[in-house]
């Protein structure tokens, strides 16, 4: 099928990823990836052909074999860390929104708890370029992924879909929570608001220190705080 515009209008997502999945093609500090989540099989793998006939960068292109547990589907793409690609992920991400119709496209670096807009001068910042600097680089992202805060709980699966962060173990209903910041311990706590009341939270806090661990959990208002280390999480329970 050859797509035109608006072909993948309500399909794709409109948050991507970028560098959150290994690279099959090759080292990691070599390879950039790019993941899209598809509603359906078909124009997922539409996609992928788009992308790898449409683009002589890029390496690969493949969907996977099955759904993901969000009921999507990871649409991935692979091209070269080198000068330029940051012009390149932006070529392609021009590609993709006239297909899909989205105006407002955001992407996750390494699994970050935040989402950025999806611009030349984002993927600058975020994204590296040079292969040397991409250890480093993943080294401080790793300390603001989203599994990796969870990495001392008991829960199994750990997701985040827009600002919506999910966590699920066996034998219990999954929990929800719509992200509010993320940061150290000493700026999420000077610049919280909200009343804390042990009293009050002390049922949440023992149910939750139960179902996701050895954390340690306040709450402020509406807003609950998990610390680990030295950074803290706020979201609120859906």
């Amino acid at each position: 099928m050859s797509l035109r515009q608006g072909d993948l209008r309500n399909l794709v997502d409109s948050v991507f990823e970028v560098d959150s999945f290994a690279s099959k093609m090759g080292d990691d500090k070599n390879i950039v990836t790019i993941s899209f989540s598809v509603k359906d099989k078909k124009p997922a793998e539409d996609l992928a052909n788009f992308l790898e006939k449409g683009y002589n960068f890029i390496l690969d292109a493949d969907v996977t074999a099955g759904e993901q547990s969000d009921g999507t589907y990871k649409v991935f793409v692979e091209i070269q860390r080198e000068r330029g690609v940051h012009e390149n992920i932006t070529e392609i991400i021009d590609g993709v929104s006239k297909l899909a119709d989205i105006d407002d496209f955001k992407f996750r670096y390494y699994k970050d708890f935040r989402s950025k807009s999806a611009t030349l001068e984002e993927f600058q910042s975020n994204i590296p370029e040079e292969p040397e600097n991409y250890g480093i680089i993943a080294v401080e992202s790793n300390l603001n992924n989203f599994k990796n805060f969870f990495n001392r709980s008991y829960v199994e699966t750990v997701d985040m879909k827009h600002d919506i962060l999910t966590i699920s173990k066996k034998y219990a209903d999954p929990l929800m929570f719509e992200f509010v910041d993320f940061g150290t311990n000493k700026t999420i706590f000077e610049t919280i608001e909200g009343r804390f009341n042990l009293m009050e939270s002390y049922p949440e806090i023992l149910f939750l220190t139960k179902y996701i661990g050895d954390y340690n959990i306040s709450k402020y208002g509406d807003k609950l705080v998990f610390e680990n280390g030295d950074k803290a999480l706020v979201v609120k329970r859906i």
